[in-house]
């Protein structure tokens, strides 16, 4: 068949949507891709690492229509100038354009060159014209396009940019289409005598323009998505760790307030204490820390409980030197002690022991907080037999360790309570084994 048989032309019209398509999909499953393509400030070098990747298989296809007969459809090379243009400005759209145009000039197309750098440029302006999220939300379909511009325009007239955008490809695409029949062996473009058959070489343009935004505007939207659900789990480990037991802070203020008269050392030691805890929960904090310093912090809160309680409570550690260096959670092991202490020995007239374990399981790193209380009973809300206050079995500071868990380890990470009723509870937390540079690259995801 000829290059301007209707039959061809109309065929070639279908599989360039294809091949567009085919394309931007491929593309889109590159992490680099979709890290430059959305990038608010790219440097030159990630620029041309970015027209590169889109204009390295386009150029292929400009090739292959050049020496393939009837292989019409793998050049879109047109289209992707106005793409170019649209999604990364002129400068970019022209050079894309230059790249584009190497196979074409091969060929003796000698006018592919200027007609690329002209298409370039006014994609280029029209950018700059509009907003980009009016680039990225164009539809190629027309009949809706019209329909949102009727109803747009009969309620407040103004000028709809998208059609604007419409309109611009559909008369690009006329001209490269004339100038392609005027100069056939000098420039190539898909035209026909029949018009008809150029009305519809016109409007598929803006169907393959189309159709890259919309894949990469779905990724781009995806990729939003993803920063807010990071942005609110990072918001809602933030409210967990700002978490204040307004119990402990009133009952350790009224401690203080009654040593003040008769051991103030003790008190001013007490005061110290506070402030280093009300410091470290005010200030910014990383979602991990070493776990040395986890324990410097639960030694400080230890401290005032000791005061507070007196030689009713008694603390052990077990740590394993190999895991101190090792970073976890903030703040995971303080609520954990203050449940023990609150539910487990406080009820217990003769109060009892906090005893802190740490060791290496494989590639796990396992954190007990045992103590030898009165235990949590299911379903059983007793009030205690010193202060008459009913105590729930578990609290909000269980919940918060066992939800910052959840955000920061996925199923990675597990909190296991086993209690005793007269006997005590053990609570073992077990998470991936992770150093401060994991652990960074963590927080950046």
């Amino acid at each position: 068949m000829h290059p301007t048989d209707p039959k061809l032309i109309l065929i070639t019209l279908l599989v360039k949507l294809g091949v567009a398509a085919a394309v931007s999909s491929s593309l889109s499953r590159s992490s680099l891709f979709k890290d430059l393509l959305l990038s608010h400030h790219r440097t030159r070098r990630q620029t041309l690492i970015l027209l590169a990747l889109i204009c390295t298989p386009l150029m292929l296809g400009v090739w292959l229509r050049s020496i393939v007969p009837n292989f019409l459809a793998a050049d879109i090379s047109f289209e992707a100038v106005i793409l170019l243009g649209l999604v990364l400005g002129a400068g970019p759209a022209m050079l894309g354009g230059l790249f584009l145009a190497l196979p074409a000039l091969l060929h003796h197309e000698y006018l592919a060159l200027p007609v690329n750098m002209l298409v370039g440029s006014l994609a280029g302006g029209f950018r700059s014209f509009t907003s980009l999220e009016d680039v990225w939300s164009f539809t190629p379909l027309i009949d809706l396009s019209l329909y949102r511009w009727v109803r747009r325009n009969l309620s407040r007239p103004h000028l709809d940019r998208q059609l604007l955008l419409l309109l611009l490809i559909a008369v690009l695409e006329l001209g490269a289409s004339g100038l392609a029949t005027v100069f056939p062996r000098r420039f190539f473009s898909l035209h026909s005598n029949k018009w008809l058959v150029e009305l519809a070489i016109c409007a598929c343009s803006p169907v393959v323009v189309g159709i890259p935004l919309k894949i990469w505007n779905a990724v781009r939207i995806e990729r939003k998505l993803e920063e807010q659900t990071r942005l609110l789990l990072e918001a809602r480990l933030d409210a967990l760790q700002r978490q204040i037991n307004p119990h402990f802070l009133f009952n350790t203020l009224n401690s203080i307030a009654s040593l003040v008269r008769f051991k103030p050392e003790l008190a001013r030691e007490m005061v110290v204490k506070l402030a280093n805890i009300l410091r470290v929960l005010l200030k910014d904090r990383e979602a991990f820390v070493p776990f040395s310093e986890e324990l410097a912090f639960t030694d400080d809160y230890l401290r005032i409980e000791v005061v507070r309680f007196g030689d009713k409570l008694h603390v052990a550690k077990e740590i394993s030197p190999e895991t101190e260096h090792l970073v976890v959670p903030s703040m995971i092991l303080q609520p954990l002690i203050e449940n023990s202490i609150k539910h487990g020995l406080e009820p217990r007239i003769t109060g009892g022991t906090v005893t802190l374990r740490s060791k290496l399981d494989g590639e796990q790193l396992l954190i007990e907080v045992e103590d030898d209380g009165i235990g949590m009973a299911p379903e059983n809300n007793a009030p205690s037999p010193v202060s008459g206050l009913v105590r729930p079995g578990t609290g909000i500071g269980m919940r918060n360790v066992r939800e910052r868990l959840e955000v920061l380890y996925g199923d990675s990470a597990s909190m296991e309570t086993n209690s005793r009723p007269g006997r005590g509870t053990k609570v073992t937390l077990r998470m991936p084994v992770m150093h401060a540079h994991e652990a960074a690259a963590l927080s950046e995801t």
